[in-house]
């Protein structure tokens, strides 16, 4: 890029960064060279707003055969009966969605924030929270897993209009079919949040919401590895064109078409048998580095995981989630710290580390390399750091392309 030397080297820095780095913060991943190629195309100079058939601006042609493609791609994928591809994040698909669904001041239940949920499921620091009347359910203070009882008691107690699954640090299985009959029972819908686990949910390995769910939303990254976006399900197509109106204009204008082209390449990615062996190893990993991590000494929350994600609880052990997340940076390591059940609602403290395996194996990584991970994990979180896995991890890494 000779056009604007000062971007073209801080584009640089980041790809060296990136080539000796092992990246674990969950939220990351590393898209095709297919879908780079999209998001960067000529289609970035494509104006619309609307939807195809149906435009207000732009031109129709090229921008409705892109949207439809991604459309139709997304559908097939999963199962769905009517998909929305323009969200610009995953926030947007869930504030698109409770506006399809509910009215201002409806009460929500959803999955407290510090028990695994997500800040847009109606946390009040957000939108989501400000303008409808919020309710949480939690998991068992002995596993760690979902207590379906007391999300049936609440929906009983609250008669909610809509209640919510998934987030962003719960790491097992959840029952669709349970939550759906909860639902039933109080006359709620059902909306599922799959942004950590849709490429599994994609290829068979973690259960299906959209049987189930009147929306599911997600993004189009994290696990999913594809370019930054949203995505909503439905198998019902009126509700799908309630959202449609939701999310434009009431929420945004513009659409993003390359970003939308992109969207269609990784939705055709992840239905080739290649795909559906990077989700394999992705799961594996995750289950191999909570074992590791476990025989090491860690606290690993509910003794493992069926995602991509690995918890550690921090908490009686001489060092604080601030420090973990240092150290492990300071030999190459990304991770995040986040809230674990008993935390504060308004995280002045976090307990957890939270891994992520989906961006270390988009590069290749397997269980050799998880092995040393493990190890450098282990050593960075105990009483005395380890400096030497800093070079052994970077010369780890630099064998895998970026």
């Amino acid at each position: 890029m000779t056009a604007d030397p000062a971007v073209a080297a801080a584009i640089e820095a980041e790809r060296r960064r990136i080539q000796g780095w092992t990246e674990l913060a969950a939220s990351e991943n590393y898209v095709s060279d297919a879908v780079m190629a999209a998001q960067g195309s000529i289609l970035t100079n494509l104006t619309i707003e609307g939807y195809p058939g149906r435009r207000f601006l732009g031109r129709d042609g090229v921008a409705d055969t892109i949207e439809t493609l991604a459309i139709s791609r997304a559908c097939a994928l999963f199962g769905a009966a009517h998909a929305n591809v323009q969200p610009h994040a995953g926030t947007q698909a869930n504030q698109a969605a409770f506006l399809a669904l509910l009215k201002p001041g409806d009460r929500v239940l959803s999955m407290r924030l510090a028990d695994g949920g997500h800040f847009s499921h109606g946390h009040a620091s957000t939108l989501s929270g400000r303008w409808y009347e919020s309710h949480h359910y939690g998991v068992r203070p002995d596993d760690g897993l979902i207590d379906i009882d007391d999300v049936a008691e609440k929906a009983e107690r609250l008669r909610p209009r809509l209640i919510i699954a998934g987030g962003s640090t719960y790491p097992r299985t959840i029952d669709f079919a349970g939550l759906r009959r909860i639902a039933d029972d109080v006359g709620a819908a059902l909306l599922v949040d799959i942004a950590h686990m849709a490429g599994l949910v994609a290829t068979g390995l973690f259960p299906d919401p959209v049987p189930h769910a009147d929306l599911v939303t997600t993004t189009t990254y994290k696990n999913l590895r594809g370019p930054r976006g949203g995505l909503i399900l439905t198998r019902d197509i009126e509700l799908g064109r309630r959202c449609e109106d939701a999310l434009s204009p009431l929420l945004q204008g513009t659409p993003l078409l390359h970003v939308m082209a992109a969207k269609a390449v990784v939705f055709a990615e992840a239905a080739m048998p290649d795909y559906a062996e990077y989700q394999r190893r992705v799961l594996a990993t995750a289950r191999h580095l909570a074992i590791r991590l476990q025989d090491a000494g860690c606290h690993v929350v509910t003794g493992g995981t069926d995602t991509p994600l690995v918890l550690v609880d921090l908490r009686g052990t001489a060092v604080d989630a601030a420090t973990a997340v240092a150290r492990l940076a300071a030999i190459g390591i990304g991770a995040n710290r986040v809230p674990l059940p008993g935390d504060p609602d308004d995280l002045s403290h976090l307990s957890g580390l939270r891994f992520g395996t989906s961006a270390a194996c988009a590069r290749g990584f397997g269980i050799t390399e998880f092995d040393v991970i493990a190890e450098a994990i282990s050593a960075q979180l105990g009483a005395t750091a380890a400096p030497d896995f800093a070079d052994r991890l970077r010369l780890q890494a630099e064998r895998f392309r970026v």
